[in-house]
């Protein structure tokens, strides 16, 4: 439980992001339409995700819970993520598998009833003995629209006793998912979805992938200012920047799954990240630090994030003659900085 809420700690007090690798989206540009036909107050940014109407293509990404501090952290951000309608992730639910009485920090349907909420396991405790029917009795506890199995290779190996066997793990998560009583999506923690990743996840019944990749907050980072351990340590600094930036891991995750939901995540910090995270082909982005930083003086400021956050997004759109979230595909022109290559 203590780890918990060290995660949080770290992630307020030390510098776990401002890495020697950026998230790539300073790579893109849009075109600037300087005769846009368009009135502000018209273009939308709705979109929606699991069947849900929301305000915007952005979530509170997956954070925390599993002590009462992280309870009441995730209360704040439900609260303010169902009064700006957009969806909510829940952190890692493993405590309340562990210790039912921990249910409690996940429950947050009694203030955010209307809007999509995901739930999250990590998805290596398919091979510690976590079984089917107690996720379906999690899902059905903590009243989630989906489920998110996080893969987290690298932040378990810097972890002191982390959980870092993973062998099978791919048929474990193709006989879960299908017996899974709510939708599944993939998602990392920072180190993004390589080609290699993207392969091996077309063989499971997902639907969808959040790419989380390098750019962010850096979980190898985060486990190296934790660990007792000084040969975990200098490896997680060492390695703090290792896998695919976001941008890249949003464009190899369209390719190789042409059909499904993709969430872009990792240094997503404002609306620009966000338009050209769905240009890239993304349906979706997720922020976790951003609102973890703003939770810490309360509902209102969450508040005030979002809705700056979706006021940046509707501008970019305007200025790039995208009246619509899908327009930002269809209509905005979005180009490699380097070369002037349309994408």
């Amino acid at each position: 439980m203590n780890r918990k809420d060290d995660h949080i700690r770290v992630c307020l007090e030390e510098t776990v992001d401002n890495l020697a690798v950026t998230s790539g989206f300073e790579r893109y540009h849009f075109d600037h339409d300087a005769l846009p036909e368009l009135d502000l107050n018209e273009v939308k940014t709705e979109t929606s995700f699991l069947g849900k109407v929301i305000s915007a293509p952005f979530m509170v990404g997956a954070m925390t819970g599993g002590t009462t501090a992280a309870g009441q952290l995730n209360r704040i951000l439900a609260e303010a993520a169902e009064a700006e309608n957009i969806p909510l992730a829940l952190g890692s639910q493993r405590p309340m598998l562990e210790d039912p009485a921990q249910a409690a920090s996940y429950w947050v349907r009694d203030i955010a009833p209307t809007i999509p909420i995901i739930g999250n396991v990590g998805a290596v405790q398919l091979n510690y003995g976590v079984t089917v029917d107690q996720l379906n009795e999690m899902v059905d506890r903590s009243g989630v629209d989906a489920l998110f199995f996080h893969l987290n290779p690298l932040q378990e190996a810097i972890q002191h006793g982390g959980d870092t066997r993973f062998t099978g793990l791919l048929e474990r998560l193709e006989e879960t998912i299908h017996s899974l009583n709510v939708p599944a999506f993939i998602k990392e923690v920072g180190s993004g979805i390589s080609v290699r990743t993207a392969q091996k996840l077309e063989k499971l019944p997902l639907a969808g992938i959040e790419v989380a990749g390098v750019g962010g907050t850096s979980w190898a980072k985060v486990e190296a200012h934790r660990t007792p351990d000084a040969g975990q340590a200098r490896a997680g600094h060492a390695l703090e920047s290792w896998g695919t930036p976001t941008a890249e891991s949003v464009r190899i995750a369209r390719k190789y799954h042409p059909e499904k939901t993709v969430i872009a995540s990792g240094g997503i910090r404002g609306g620009q990240d966000i338009a050209k995270s769905i240009a890239l082909g993304a349906d979706m982005a997720a922020l976790a630090r951003p609102f973890l930083v703003a939770a810490q003086d309360g509902v209102e400021s969450v508040r005030l994030a979002i809705s700056e956050l979706r006021k940046e997004l509707q501008i970019v759109q305007f200025v790039s003659g995208a009246s619509t979230i899908s327009g930002l595909r269809t209509e905005a022109i979005l180009r490699n900085r380097f070369t002037g290559e349309e994408i």
